[in-house]
């Protein structure tokens, strides 16, 4: 067997010594008992190492900055309720498909099962969270693992690893062996592509009168933008959106509807809903954008290209399925395809968009800031250069509404899990991974203070994060469903008290202010983002503005709440 070192090496120098030959740049964590041989050996690494207030934190900090960047994100943990702090932000990341690899300590080999101090059984309670997971007993193991590791994170549909690794395992010495190339049993990432599919799938675009292209975060991972904008510009295709591919279609684009599904476009959803064929590509039909699958698309054959064979048919039943990486499934399609104009089928789709505009308010409704013009001052300003982070709550939606996303990786959002306390720590990965960006974050004053200790961090790396506050005094997605089908029941979704959110900014050595007034919302913004720095301002909005339109959780495409 091969060797890359003639001396011994302990377990945590060969993780450091592997992360390096990887290319990682930069590591997120929290040390503790359990893992202190592997932090010993990091005091010489020659990655950077980004220490949270949390290792809940660190998790999302690796994947904001794995979802920015397109790289591995990589965060460590010690044992028990280090990380079990961590389970979140790996479910998390593995629901959208973020590559990502946690390192845990673990206690002894000799003491695992005996209740231990700071024992926990991380590997079994990850299984149902991560794509993989390991549980390391031998140091000679450790290359082979974190080779394994990264390829399953990054390969195929990525997704999260946990690494469990002793802390004898960590000190254990010896030569370590030399790994080749990763082939792992039964796992096959890059399916070999159906010539008999994807001439059918042409065939059947072509027929096609009225076709909708449904993108998903499969454009982004698969790197299939250029392929995506040529089949449905020289055919005619509109494009609707989940959160996940926010930015894959350049949204300014005549042919984008924006997001569809529960808090999506009314044209996008009655694009879908009029439409004789729906392109499902790298998307998942989960349940926010499908709602009653018996009044989902009811006059369209649909076409999935999909790299997961386990989503084809999970919820909706196919007409067509392309299994592979959509990049290569596109080039191929577009050798295949002759350009069609359907002038009928835009025109159609034009008329849907006039009618139905998304809106900030009608008049006579609650005085104050609007928190939509809030997020559209923040698009006006930004010009769809800076990357948006946002939290999970009604600002979440009206960001996806009102945030014009023109590129890939330039909108981070927790999607599948909907995990409140993402933003801040995820908008601090992605400027630690992206220097040179600007990085906006829009959070709600619920999410914000989920995680709210990492101003510590942003302030100690001097990490230059704009923090805009929508804060509505509330738990306002809750409070919005309350208000609609619980007779206006507040129960628990009002906050009693806030914090003064500069003044914690100002006390982090950030600088923060405070806007009540609609006038002065868009010069607030030009002054945050002109200014050097973090900094942070909290928005005084209207506590019962509603995301609109609303489509009920299991409703129809055409069941929608507009007042």
């Amino acid at each position: 067997m091969k060797q890359f070192h003639d001396t011994d090496l302990s377990g945590a120098r060969m993780i450091v010594s592997f992360l390096e030959k990887a290319g990682v740049k930069v590591v997120f964590g929290y040390p503790g008992g359990q893992i202190m041989p592997l932090y010993d050996a990091i005091y010489e690494a020659a990655f950077t190492h980004i220490i949270t207030r949390h290792e809940q934190a660190a998790a999302h900090a690796a994947d904001g900055y794995a979802r920015a960047t397109g790289r591995v994100g990589v965060v460590l943990a010690t044992s028990g309720p280090g990380a079990t702090n961590l389970v979140t932000g790996l479910a998390t990341a593995n629901m959208d498909s973020v590559p990502l690899v946690a390192i845990t300590g673990q206690v002894p080999t000799v003491a695992i099962g005996n209740d231990t101090f700071q024992e926990a059984d991380i590997y079994g309670i990850t299984i149902p969270v991560t794509k993989y997971n390991y549980l390391v007993k031998k140091a000679i193991e450790l290359p082979q693992v974190l080779a394994e590791a990264f390829y399953l994170a990054s390969s195929g549909r990525p997704g999260a690893i946990l690494i469990d690794v002793p802390k004898d395992v960590q000190n254990e010495t010896l030569i370590p062996p030399e790994v080749g190339s990763v082939r792992l049993d039964g796992y096959n990432p890059d399916p070999v592509l159906d010539e008999v599919q994807i001439a059918s799938f042409a065939a059947i675009l072509t027929q096609s009168r009225r076709p909708v292209a449904y993108i998903g975060g499969g454009v982004t991972i698969s790197g299939a933008e250029n392929e995506l904008f040529r089949l449905v510009t020289e055919s005619d295709i509109p494009v609707v959106s989940t959160l996940m591919a926010k930015g894959s279609f350049p949204e300014e684009h005549e042919l984008s509807l924006g997001l569809l599904g529960m808090h999506g476009a009314k044209y996008a959803n009655l694009a879908i809903h009029e439409s004789d064929l729906i392109l499902a590509l790298g998307a998942r039909f989960d349940d926010r954008v499908v709602g009653d699958v018996n009044h989902f698309a009811p006059g369209a054959k649909i076409v999935h290209v999909d790299i997961d064979v386990a989503e084809i048919g999970k919820r909706v039943s196919t007409h067509l399925a392309v299994v592979g990486d959509l990049k290569r499934v596109l080039t191929r399609l577009l050798t295949l395809v002759t350009p069609i104009r359907r002038p009928e089928w835009l025109r159609q789709v034009v008329a849907l968009k006039g009618k139905y505009p998304l809106l900030i308010s009608a008049a006579g409704d609650l005085e104050g800031i609007k928190p939509q013009s809030v997020i559209r001052a923040i698009d006006e300003a930004t010009c769809g250069e800076a990357i948006i982070v946002t939290d999970v709550g009604q600002h979440q939606m009206w960001a996806a509404q009102f945030i014009v996303s023109r590129k890939s990786r330039r909108f981070l959002s927790s999607g599948g899990l909907g995990t409140m306390g993402y933003g801040l720590p995820a908008a601090l990965g992605a400027q630690v991974g992206c220097p040179e960006s600007q990085v906006v974050l829009i959070t709600g004053d619920g999410g914000f203070q989920m995680n709210i200790q990492e101003l510590a961090t942003i302030r100690e790396n001097d990490l230059p994060v704009k923090i805009v506050i929508i804060n509505n005094g509330c738990l306002g997605m809750v409070r919005q469903w309350q208000q609609f089908f619980f007779s206006r029941r507040y129960s628990q979704t009002i906050w009693k008290f806030n914090p003064n959110f500069a003044a914690i900014a100002q006390a982090y050595g950030i600088p923060g202010h405070t806007v009540d007034d609609p006038k002065e919302v868009t010069g607030a913004i030009q002054a945050m983002l002109a200014a050097p720095g973090p900094q942070l301002l909290d928005f005084k909005v209207v506590g019962e503005e509603n995301v609109l339109p609303m489509i009920p959780s299991g409703g129809g495409q055409t069941d929608f709440y507009d007042a």
